[in-house]
């Protein structure tokens, strides 16, 4: 597992990691309209059985990248992917509010830039007010 793009988490026992990939990227942006809405949505969510859903159907896409990556890279074992309704049985509510904080740190780390700059060779300008 790679803890420079994801986030791991317990669910039944076993470890999986969250990771925001392009394919999971695509199909929140199909869902919510992309990541910008993504946080509006489920803090909107009209009860809290939908809010529930919709962190399930979250948790379940994000924790089976790393299950798609590792068949992908392993294609005589394949493993199988969550269900939402293995996820529903084998979490708490208060699994799933633990369990938001590993999605924003994928979400984070998937979306994080590193930007570097080189000062060599600029001159600063001179931004004196006469």
């Amino acid at each position: 597992m790679d803890d420079e793009r994801g986030a791991v988490i317990n669910i039944g026992g076993k470890e999986y990691e969250l990771i925001l990939t392009t394919r999971a990227t695509k199909a929140i942006a199909n869902r919510y309209g992309g990541l910008e809405n993504l946080g509006e949505k489920l803090m909107k969510s009209e009860n809290f059985e939908m809010a529930l859903d919709e962190i399930v159907w979250l948790l379940t896409l994000l924790a089976n990248q790393s299950i798609l990556i590792q068949n992908l890279k392993n294609k005589g074992k394949p493993e199988d992917l969550l269900t939402e309704d293995e996820v529903e049985l084998l979490t708490s509510p208060l699994d799933l509010a633990v369990y938001k904080n590993a999605i924003t740190e994928a979400m984070f780390k998937g979306t994080k830039r590193n930007v570097e700059s080189e000062d060599e060779g600029i001159e600063p300008k001179n931004t004196q007010v006469e």
